[in-house]
Formats: structure tokens, C-alpha cells, sequence
């Protein structure tokens, strides 16, 4: 009993800690989001790769090549130009650097002397193969869902990645963050370990849905807002959140931020291509695209689109009229910068570039991804049936921060999109988090609107 006292009061100690420590870190910062780096080159080859007939466990390995693709391992396991699944990414979080690990067959630095027993508990429990905590920036929170039966296929499917010999990097986390016993105290926060169990009063493809999305999918994991502990902030799921400098939008069904406005079928449009009538795939979304749902099977996908459909909207937050000054500056950089292919009412050319009135991402409540895309451009997910890889420029060159505050304003505040007015110091902040370096579009020096820029040559989605 009274050791049973003990652990508890050890978890509690190491929570609080952590908040601490958290909250110190993040106002030393003033940078919350989680910064994965991005892997653009991927090949797909091994993931959709046919398994021949004489393999040994044949259904078994084909079954877990599925899986690995539901999972997206590929983003997050393969460094760019890498050897496949080979780890070495670096994922950028608030508490330090974080390498991923490799899942090859290699026997002395992949998962070549690993049991099915031990890569169930890593999916499970979060435990490594010596039973240490693993650092929450693996997934395990959501795939501690997997079934034993879709771990076991998964695993027998790594077992035939070739061997390659990639040495994981030690992480590069400051005290306290380097010690593994405070996993615990985070665990006892934010982690609620058990397989998925179906809701009886649920469809078939509802219960489908729902597996893949809180589970392997891992889509809370980005597109749910963090606790001070960098948990799914409790009560806000798929509310949206933010990582790697960009905004993963709102999943419920609110009509603004959120697929409130989407169908059933725009979603599976959107995952199998990388766009639909509504949006791209841009900024990290287009990995998961690329090498994850537009490879998934369409009834996984329509599975998926009937979850998030029953998702309830979240709230709306209350935005303030704009500026009037900024609206009309907005409106003249707009008609300059961006109409050749958005169009003047904003409409642009679905499918290719995205339109604009009721656009989601330009409307969250935390403006990071509309920001990011002016600043540094944007590139949508090439896939099989949509190849082409639109991108849009990057205008942090040629935009000062105050032209690119108002012009985000007018767009997040025209055709009937209502959301926060920007300012010049969250443009700035950004701009320095990307280092782009700093602003040096001339200012004006006068009281009068900046004139517009001069008309450019833009790409795909400018």
C-alpha cells in the first residue's frame, strides 16, 4: 500500500515538474509549436511494392505494408534521401531534438532482434525493446489503439525491410527533459493506454473510421491543440493545432474553421489526390497525403470521412471588425500580388489554385499556416491521379511584414470569412522562426497606405 502511495506521489511530482518546467521553457521561447522537419524526397516504391506469392507469412507481410502506409511511418522514419525506414529525422519539439529510430531489419540497430512480444509493448506502452519509456514524439498514445492481430502484421512487414546499418543519433534534450524516468509523470497526464474496443451503437464504417483516425491514423496528434505538457488538450479534439510552423486545421464540424462545409466525398477526394473543391494539401499535410492516405483503399478512406462527418463543430471564436486602414492596404496588395491566379473575388481555380471564400486554414483561429504559406510559399502533394506538384511563391522577399499583416487580414476578413486581424509583429515573429531573414521591403516613411507591390510571375497557388 504504502509503496503504491509512493509511485503515485512520484507520477504526481513528475507532472507537476514538467508543467513547470513547460512553462518556463515556453516563455523563454515564445515558440509552442512542434517542429517536426520534413522528408520530401520518400519514395513510395517499398510501401505499395507487391509482395510475391511465396513470401513466407505472405498475408501476414502484405497486410502489414498496409498498415505501415495507415500509419504514414514513412514521414517520420525515412530521412530525406534516406535509406527507407531507416529513422535519423530529426522531430523538433518544444523540449529539444528528437531522432527517430530505424525500423529495419538490421540486427544490431533496427528492429532485427526485436520479438512481436516487444514491438507490441512499443506500440502499446510506449516502452522500448529494453523496456525503457519511449519519448511521446513516437505516436504511442494513439497506437497503443492497434489491435495485437494489425501489430503483429506490421511487425512481420518490417522484418522484410532490407537491412540498413543507420546509427540513431542521440537526442539532443536539455535537463530535465534527458531524463526518461519524468516520461512516467507525463503518462500519468496525458496517456491512456488499451487497444480499440468498437461502439456497439456505432456503424461498421463509423467504427472503421474511428480505429484509423485515433489510432494508427494518429490525426489527433496533430490537428488537436497541446496541454502545457504538449498532451491533446483535454475536451478540444481535432480542434486544430500547430506544428512545424504551420496550422493543422480544425476536423469537427464547424462551418468556418473546420469541414462543416465538406462532404463525405470531398474528403475522400482530398485524401486520395491532395485536393478537391476546398483546399490543397500543403505544408505537412502533403506527406501525409503522399505517402500515407493516397495510397490508402477507397472504403478506408470513405471510412474515415464518415467519422470525421459525425465529429460535432467546435466553438467559434469571436472575432473583432478589422482594421478599416488595414482592409483597404490588404485589399490593394491583394489585387496586385495575388488575383492573377486567386482571382478578384477569390474564387481562384479549384483543384488548382484554392478559392478562397470559406477557405478553412485562412480562417483558424491561429493564423500560423496562412502566414507561412505568404512567407515562404507552399508546394500541393504530387500523387498518382493529380501528378502535378502546384506551388506557390514565397512573397517574405518582397513583402514587409506590415504589407503581409494586412493582406492576410483582408483575406481572412473578405467574402464573408470572419477571423482575428493580423499584426506586423506576429508576421515578424514567424518570419524569424522560418529564417527567412529580416524585413527589408522598404517601409513607408508617411501616414499614407503602402503603395502595392509590383505585379510578378507567380506559381500554381500565388
Amino acid at each position: 500500500m504504502n509503496r503504491n502511495l509512493k509511485s503515485v506521489g512520484q507520477s504526481v511530482a513528475a507532472v507537476v515538474f514538467i508543467v513547470l518546467v513547460s512553462l518556463v521553457y515556453r516563455v523563454m521561447t515564445m515558440d509552442p509549436s512542434y517542429m517536426p522537419a520534413q522528408a520530401s524526397t520518400i519514395s513510395t516504391a517499398a510501401l505499395t511494392a507487391q509482395i510475391p506469392d511465396g513470401a513466407q507469412d505472405v498475408d501476414m507481410v502484405r497486410r502489414g505494408q498496409y498498415l505501415v502506409r495507415v500509419g504514414d511511418c514513412a514521414s517520420c522514419h525515412t530521412m530525406d534521401g534516406g535509406a527507407f525506414l531507416a529513422g535519423g529525422l530529426a522531430l523538433n519539439t518544444p523540449f529539444g531534438t528528437i531522432y527517430s529510430t530505424n525500423l529495419t531489419s538490421d540486427v544490431d540497430v533496427g528492429v532485427g532482434r526485436w520479438s512481436a512480444d516487444q514491438f507490441y509493448d512499443a506500440l502499446h506502452h510506449g516502452k522500448s525493446m529494453s523496456g525503457q519509456n519511449l519519448y511521446p514524439a513516437m505516436p504511442y498514445p494513439y497506437m497503443t489503439q492497434t489491435t495485437r492481430m494489425d501489430s503483429d502484421a506490421i511487425f512481420a512487414f518490417l522484418k522484410t525491410i532490407p537491412a540498413a546499418h543507420v546509427q540513431a543519433r542521440s537526442n539532443d534534450l536539455p535537463f530535465p527533459f534527458n531524463v526518461r524516468l519524468l516520461v512516467s509523470g507525463w503518462n500519468a497526464a496525458n496517456f491512456k493506454e488499451g487497444e480499440f474496443k468498437p461502439d456497439p451503437s456505432q456503424s461498421e464504417a463509423w467504427n472503421r473510421g474511428s480505429y484509423l483516425v485515433n489510432g494508427l491514423g494518429h490525426c489527433a496528434a496533430c490537428h488537436s491543440p497541446k496541454s502545457v505538457t504538449e498532451g491533446d488538450k483535454s475536451g478540444h479534439a481535432f480542434q486544430g493545432g500547430t506544428l512545424d510552423s504551420w496550422t493543422a486545421p480544425d476536423l469537427t464540424g464547424n462551418t468556418r474553421t473546420g469541414l462543416g462545409s465538406w462532404n463525405a466525398d470531398d474528403i475522400v477526394e482530398y485524401l486520395s489526390t491532395g485536393r478537391n473543391a476546398h483546399a490543397n494539401a500543403g505544408g505537412s499535410m502533403a506527406e501525409v497525403v503522399a505517402f500515407s492516405t493516397s495510397i490508402m483503399t477507397k472504403p478506408d478512406l470513405e471510412a474515415i470521412a464518415t467519422y470525421l462527418k459525425a465529429l460535432p463543430a467546435g466553438p467559434d471564436v469571436t472575432a473583432t471588425a478589422a482594421d478599416a486602414g488595414a482592409m483597404k492596404r490588404g485589399a490593394e496588395i491583394y489585387s496586385d500580388a495575388c488575383s492573377s491566379c486567386h482571382m478578384a473575388d477569390g474564387k481562384g481555380q479549384p483543384r488548382l489554385f484554392p478559392p478562397l471564400p470559406g477557405n478553412a486554414v485562412a480562417q483558424q483561429n491561429d493564423p500560423t499556416g496562412v502566414l507561412h504559406i505568404i512567407l515562404a510559399g507552399d508546394r500541393t502533394a504530387p500523387t498518382d491521379v493529380r501528378p502535378s506538384p502546384l506551388a506557390m511563391p514565397s512573397f517574405g522577399w518582397k513583402l514587409t511584414d506590415r504589407e503581409i499583416a494586412d493582406v492576410s487580414t483582408f483575406i481572412r476578413n473578405s467574402w464573408g470569412n470572419k477571423a482575428t486581424s493580423i499584426t506586423e509583429s506576429q508576421v515578424a515573429k514567424l518570419r524569424k522562426t522560418l529564417q527567412l531573414g529580416t524585413d527589408t521591403a522598404k517601409e513607408p516613411t508617411d501616414t499614407n497606405p503602402p503603395s502595392a507591390p509590383k505585379a510578378t510571375t507567380v506559381g500554381a497557388s500565388g
